[in-house]
């Protein structure tokens, strides 16, 4: 398009522009909302979290999630040194996972552009995840982190360093944003920043309190076996997160779509199941812990019993929690905002919440109990099916045909929820468990696949309590046949404590353990199938960049 030269080549409403320009400021006013800039910084405080949560965050989540069943089944059939050989095949694999994430963040702006977003807010939320993109390692290794803590059953570490870290964080963002005047990209480097702050705060205090030395036994090449078992419990662990993460984040989007008191209301109501949801997370995490543990020492009855306490304690909390919520359901959302359209469709919408948290509050439990038991495929599928063959599009249908709004997407959500925890716990109540201890012991590497499971029956001492090295009290659990006291087991009796542990005694000799289970690949093999997965991965990335390249701004 060549410029114009001169008033005369313009036409007559050129011409009228020209000689009235305070008309065109009016206009302009008139088109667009005058805090225009203001909003799209907002929303691009939003949307960068957002895309990192979608394309980085929640994968690494549930990447990780495969150390739920393989370090808590390998620690408790005492098989160790594992356990460091376990985290170290996690830091390999989900490093080599950035190079795809990497490859998406770096086209985020092309990416919400085909969305249709805002040009303003795509170019921005670029710049917030392109700081981003040097904290998603550390975000990884974090998740790691905290599945080793927690397979050992240490869970304080992880409480206290995120409570610290999240302080830090506020100040961090405060002096970015408004001390040096950066806007969104400060918020994305104080984001960044408390990433590593977090990451390397565990860390430190792994090695000052040498949580370490007992699982650890340095890099091995052995850490470079069994990426097929590893991924084939990490890819369903990734989808039961994503699955449900994902269609979440689809119906914020959704909501963004018809209106602004929409929107409001779907982002109060996600603060609020997420702040919910955390009890449920805390239990399947203790869930998971304790019948991993109890499943790789082979004993199959402390594995039911601590599935079905599980289940019995959460059912209570989120009924108190869902009808707490749905007694504040006119005033909660003011805590977020004093709209009253916002808060009335709140108050509507939490009638809906309460039953919906009950259920996915279950869900989310039986969700633990499958990682601890090594059956993340199924809870994949059922996610699939539930919520993207189910709940979205009812609840789509709902929210556009009915024009029902959130309404009807979270009255459309009820249906995955119920059917997943209605699924979940007949499903786990009903599970082959001793086959599922057999399993749980093949991957701790204390049996062979042809060999049956040690399923003693236990029964508590007379002793009652001893005393370890370390002057930690323990409870001792000895064989009906008191003669047999060989081949203890350790689990750890709470989630929230470092030093109290149980001792499963099991009626056989010592185990023989293994760090590598299965076929061992050769050096030469490991040299090439490895070397064809990093050369894939740069590849991933390589295509990104080229991508970015031929389809960027410039």
């Amino acid at each position: 398009m060549g410029r114009v030269e001169s008033g005369a080549e313009m036409g007559p409403e050129n011409q009228c522009f020209t000689k009235n320009p305070g008309r065109v400021q009016r206009l302009l006013r008139r088109l667009l909302p005058p805090d225009c800039w203001q909003e799209v910084k907002e929303q691009c405080k939003m949307a960068g979290p957002v895309v990192i949560n979608v394309t980085g965050i929640s994968v690494g989540s549930g990447l990780a999630s495969a150390c739920d069943t393989l370090m808590s089944q390998t620690y408790g059939g005492q098989n160790v040194k594992r356990v460091g050989i376990i985290l170290q095949r996690g830091i390999l694999i989900l490093l080599l996972c950035c190079f795809p994430c990497w490859a998406i963040f770096i086209n985020t702006e092309q990416v919400l552009l085909l969305c249709r977003q805002n040009p303003d807010v795509a170019r921005l939320t670029q710049k917030y995840v392109m700081v981003f993109i040097p904290a998603l390692p550390v975000v990884f290794l974090y998740q790691l982190q905290t599945r080793y803590l927690q397979s050992q059953g240490i869970i304080w570490p992880q409480v206290i360093t995120g409570f610290a870290v999240n302080l830090f964080n506020v100040a961090v963002n405060a002096i970015f944003m408004y001390g040096l005047k950066l806007g969104v990209v400060g918020s994305a480097w104080a984001n960044t920043i408390s990433q590593f702050a977090m990451s390397g705060l565990l860390f430190l205090y792994i090695i000052w309190k040498k949580l370490h030395l007992l699982t650890w036994g340095g890099w091995s090449k052995d850490c470079l076996q069994e990426w097929g078992t590893f991924i084939g419990l990490a890819i369903p662990s990734m989808l039961m997160v994503c699955i449900e993460w994902w269609s979440f984040e689809i119906g914020g989007f959704l909501a963004g779509l018809i209106s602004v008191v929409e929107l409001g209301a779907q982002a109060i109501m996600l603060e609020l199941a997420t702040a919910a949801y955390m009890i449920s997370v805390g239990f399947s995490v203790a869930a998971s812990v304790r019948i991993g543990n109890a499943l790789g020492a082979g004993n199959v009855e402390h594995a039911k019993t601590s599935c079905k306490v599980a289940l019995l304690c959460i059912v209570f909390c989120s009924v108190l929690t869902g009808s707490l919520l749905a007694g504040l359901k006119d005033v909660i959302a003011y805590i977020f905002t004093t709209d009253r359209e916002i808060v009335s469709l709140v108050s509507r919408l939490m009638l809906i919440f309460a039953p919906f948290h009950i259920c996915d509050a279950i869900a989310g439990t039986c969700a633990g109990i499958l990682r601890g038991s090594g059956k993340q495929k199924i809870g994949a599928v059922t996610n699939a099916v539930g919520y993207y063959l189910v709940g979205l599009p009812i609840g789509i249908s709902l929210m556009f045909a009915v024009k029902l709004g959130v309404i009807g997407l979270w009255s459309g959500m009820i249906f995955p929820v119920f059917l997943q925890a209605s699924f979940f716990m007949v499903y786990t109540l009903r599970m082959n468990w001793d086959k599922a201890c057999q399993e749980a012991q093949v991957r701790a590497g204390v049996k062979k696949e042809d060999e049956e499971p040690t399923v003693p029956q236990m029964e508590t001492s007379s002793t009652g309590f001893d005393v370890s090295k370390n002057g930690a009290i323990t409870t001792v659990y000895t064989a009906v046949d008191q003669s047999v006291t060989t081949g203890a087991a350790i689990l750890p009796d709470s989630p929230f404590s470092e030093n109290y542990s149980e001792h499963l005694v099991l009626q056989e000799d010592p185990l023989e353990t293994s760090t590598v289970v299965g076929k061992i690949l050769s050096t030469k093999q490991l040299l090439l199938r490895r070397g064809l997965v990093v050369s894939v991965a740069v590849m991933v990335l390589l295509i990104g960049v080229i991508i970015k390249v031929f389809t960027g701004n410039g």
